[in-house]
């Protein structure tokens, strides 16, 4: 029988095999050639002018020796020996191999509390200064437990292959130092992050029997886990490597659990504390920061009795929490905590215990929400504290009946006195404070959904009947749909843009003394002859055949067209969608409409000039080639689209709604500081349109289309103000994504798409919707444009806010969007928040239903970008080198 081939690697390249003895057994084939070598199973792809790849597929190998005599032949001819140096990208030369194991184990199901949990196979990295029987033994060990098996053979090298796939259990030869030196391999992979949750192995050489064994500190200092005395049996290492997965790697991975359950505590809305038996605080979630007013590093190893108490909740309240909580009993109720700013907050606290080690209680949980109150459960709070937190039994094992008593009581003062009262006699009471709602004929939609609410709490479990509490406290403010920002800790970009895009502009001074001074009604008396769609120059028109791609290049238009851009792509869109055919009127007419409109575009502003007005128009022409939008809209949806994306800012004075309501212009005053721009621009574009026939689109349409065409228009115009942006993308998405995500995975579906667009194109209130999330999306679309779009737009649309802030101060008027100062402003930091704050939710939704890869794939690439330039703490638009360039 043969002994085992040697693999060479000659410097031209070439891998080839060599037999000890002649080889005659049908497994021993070898083929040599320029381009593939096939060795026992071994498949290595290469060529005689470039150099061996690093790391070596071993997809089969024949299985280790099991006699002696044949263990013997293997180390005199040295062993498989399959290496391949390389230098990698950074120049550091890697040695690795790496294996399949032919035995592939299945994925194991763990239980870790109530998460059950999928543990892939274990993977393995092997780093030995050369092959040898040793690391063979873990080699075929690794293969029979059906472990991934990497072997390296420098520290760079292990080092790399460590940061890409994270091995579970590391070995590492220590058995001579001449080679490289095992503890400091054994640092260097311990000062990764990745480390953490790692086995390390150390081999170590036997100790003769007169030799003193020593000591396992210097090792355990090092960062090694275990040692291993050197044994090269496959049946030893196999039996190491089997008690550390069911040892430490199993442990390990359940320890790596809990980073997702860190991340569940960290974004749930309930507010978590967590400490000691002692009352020490071990943990905070953000909500518990929001809520309390704390940063974590306030508050984390402090005794609770540290924190100010409120001196609103009776004496005896905390010995009795603490009653129950040392006895292992959970408690509930309603609680007063002091915020760090001393204001004293009323919570509903649930505390549970749990047991640790020697079985005894080690933590408390503690879930904080703040308690919705009324002057009604205020009194009754006051009146009835005694009989809460009693100590009595009866009640803390059934610390429901006690909360459905004070939630009944709490609809009524009058019915504290009838503790057993059923849910009949309590809609008795509840009748009459509700009973003039209900006498009325006519409901608002709002009145039949907290009637609805209301009875429906009467026979809910308590847990149900408080979140509906909650929902009806929510359901009486004005603002649904807009996010409460929190005044403390807010990033100040975000609160700026907020205040500034959203707010209604009342923070005027005093007596209105401010007018705004810029001529709102520029008469442009000197067009430009219109151009006919044949005179259009070649270099114009060559731009505009790319028009149809989201990658177009709308300032190379502008600068082509002189500023000009807006007449030039509309009679291309235009002519596109058919809107002269739709219309009934002349070319020549059309082209007369768009230079008007595009003459009352101040091409003075950095941002809102007619360049921007083209490109919301190029985005609306996008999105209406989408299948799924061209199937919800008709003809005349497309075209009330196309001319409210080309009016939609048309006579913009660069000048924010606050700052026009806090100037006191005349159009704040005209429009009662309510949509003041957006209103301007739908009432302007219709003036300056029936003002001459010769450039009026509308003429030749019937009246009852006009006005139809006409409200539309209106409608998508004026849902671009900010005030109720999210009004409308909640919409979208409870009507439209919601409803089709239901549709299209219903067993019972076809799961067409036609069908379930034809779906909501039967509502045409869907339709209203598509339209304003449309419109919406075009008009703030530049942080989706390719990236160096993305960046002038950033820089036009921060220096009309540096503008605005420089009259604000010159003028003494109240400073909207103070951060957009062009002496201290990051603009990083701005389209950060912009895109967290406005954009990512409304793009994921208008994705959900138009389909745009393109646009999410350019959105993720430029928020990278801002973070990166963030992270360098640079303000500018660029890297520091792309601004030297």
């Amino acid at each position: 029988m043969g002994c085992a081939p040697s693999i060479h690697v000659s410097h031209s390249g070439v891998i080839y095999c060599r037999d000890s003895e002649e080889s005659n057994s049908p497994h021993q084939t070898t083929t040599i050639s320029q381009g593939t070598t096939t060795v026992h199973g071994l498949f290595v792809k290469t060529d005689a002018a470039d150099s061996i790849p690093s790391v070596l597929a071993y997809q089969s190998r024949q299985p280790p020796p099991s006699a002696g005599p044949r263990r013997k032949e293997r180390r005199e001819s040295g062993g498989a020996s399959a290496r391949s140096r390389t230098p990698h990208c950074c120049s550091v030369e890697a040695e690795t191999l790496t294996s399949s194991s032919s035995s592939k184990a299945s994925t194991a199901e763990v239980q870790v509390g109530p998460m059950r949990l999928t543990q892939y196979p274990i993977q393995v990295l092997l780093i030995f200064a050369k092959e040898d029987n040793q690391s063979n033994g873990f080699w075929w060990a690794c293969d029979r437990a059906g472990y991934r098996c990497n072997v390296a053979w420098t520290l760079e090298s292990a080092l790399e292959c460590f940061l890409d796939k994270h091995q579970e259990i590391i070995v590492i030869d220590n058995r001579n130092s001449k080679y490289f030196d095992a503890e400091d391999i054994c640092r260097s992979i311990r000062a990764t992050e990745l480390s953490e949750h790692t086995v390390i192995l150390a081999v170590v050489p036997r100790t003769s029997a007169d030799q003193e064994e020593t000591s396992v500190l210097p090792l355990l200092d090092a960062g090694f886990d275990r040692q291993f005395m050197e044994n090269s049996s496959v049946t030893a290492c196999y039996n190491e490597l089997v008690q550390i997965e069911h040892g430490e790697v199993r442990s390990q991975f359940k320890l790596r659990a809990c980073n997702a359950v860190f991340t569940a505590l960290d974004h749930c809305q309930e507010a978590v504390e967590i400490t000691s038996e002692d009352h020490v605080i071990q943990y905070v979630n953000p909500a518990f920061e929001r809520m309390m007013g704390y940063c974590k590093g306030e508050l984390l190893g402090k005794e609770l009795t540290e924190l100010p108490k409120s001196d609103k909740n009776s004496a005896d309240l905390l010995d009795n929490i603490n009653t129950f909580i040392k006895k292992g009993k959970e408690w509930q109720g309603v609680y007063y905590a002091r915020r760090k700013s001393g204001d004293s907050i009323q919570q509903h606290v649930k505390i549970t215990p749990v047991v640790g080690q020697g079985g005894k209680i080690r933590h408390f949980v503690s879930l904080k929400r703040l308690h919705c109150t009324n002057e009604n459960n205020k009194q009754l709070y006051k009146s009835h504290r005694e009989d809460k937190y009693t100590g009595d039994n009866s009640q803390s094992e059934s610390g429901s009946y006690k909360c459905k008593n004070r939630r009944k009581d709490s609809v009524d003062v009058k019915s504290i006195t009838s503790q057993s009262s059923d849910a009949a006699s309590l809609q008795t009471r509840r009748y009459p404070s509700m009973a003039r709602i209900h006498s009325m004929t006519i409901e608002a939609p709002i009145t039949k959904v907290i009637n609805i609410i209301n009875a429906a709490q009467e026979n809910s479990p308590i847990t149900v009947a408080e979140a509906l509490d909650r929902v009806l406290e929510i359901l009486r403010t004005t603002e649904l749909y807009s996010p409460q920002l929190g005044t403390k800790d807010e990033d100040p970009h975000t609160s700026d843009l907020v205040g500034g895009l959203m707010n209604d502009g009342l923070r005027r001074l005093s007596g209105n003394e401010y007018v705004f001074s810029k001529n709102m009604n520029l008469s442009h008396t000197h067009l430009p002859v219109p151009n006919t769609i044949n005179d259009v120059p070649p270099c114009i028109a060559q731009l505009l055949d790319n028009e149809e791609s989201w990658d177009f290049n709308i300032f190379e238009l502008e600068a082509v067209t002189n500023k000009r851009p807006l007449v030039y792509l509309g009679l291309k869109v235009f002519a596109r969608f058919g809107v002269s055919e739709f219309l009934n009127c002349s070319e020549a007419t059309l082209r007369a409409w768009l230079q008007v409109i595009e003459a009352n575009y101040h091409s003075s502003n950095s941002y809102h000039n007619s360049t921007h007005a083209a490109d919301v128009l190029h985005a609306t022409a996008f999105f209406l080639g989408k299948e799924r939008v061209k199937g919800s809209l008709d003809h005349l949806d497309k075209v009330a689209a196309l001319i409210a994306a080309t009016i939609h800012d048309v006579d913009h004075p660069g000048r924010t709604n606050s700052f026009l309501c806090n100037a006191g212009s005349e159009l704040a005053v005209l429009y009662n500081d309510t949509a003041v721009l957006e209103s301007h621009h739908t009432a302007l574009a219709f003036q300056l349109t029936t003002k001459d026939s010769k450039y009026n689109i509308f003429k030749n349409i019937d009246r009852n289309r006009y006005r139809t065409l006409r409200q539309a228009i209106i409608d998508m115009v004026l849902a671009t103000e900010m005030t109720k942006h999210f009004e409308h993308v909640n919409k979208f998405v409870n009507s439209i994504n919601k409803p089709m995500a239901s549709e299209e995975t219903s067993p019972h579906s076809e799961g067409s798409n036609t069908e379930c667009t034809a779906n909501i194109k039967n509502f045409p209130d869907n339709q209203t919707l598509i339209k304003r999330m449309m419109i919406k999306c075009a008009d703030v679309a530049n942080p989706c444009r390719p990236l160096e779009l993305c960046i002038e737009w950033a820089g036009r649309i921060s220096e009309e806010y540096f503008a605005q802030t420089d009259e604000e101060k010159r003028q003494g008027l109240p400073v909207v969007m103070p951060v957009f100062d062009r002496n201290t402003c990051s603009i990083p930091k701005s389209q950060i928040s912009f895109i967290d704050y406005f954009i990512t939710d409304m793009f994921d939704a208008w994705d959900a239903f138009a389909h745009l890869p393109v646009l999410m794939q350019h959105l993720a690439n430029n928020y990278k970008h801002w973070k990166t330039l963030d992270d360098l703490k640079c303000k500018s638009l660029r890297l520091p080198s792309e601004n030297n360039n």
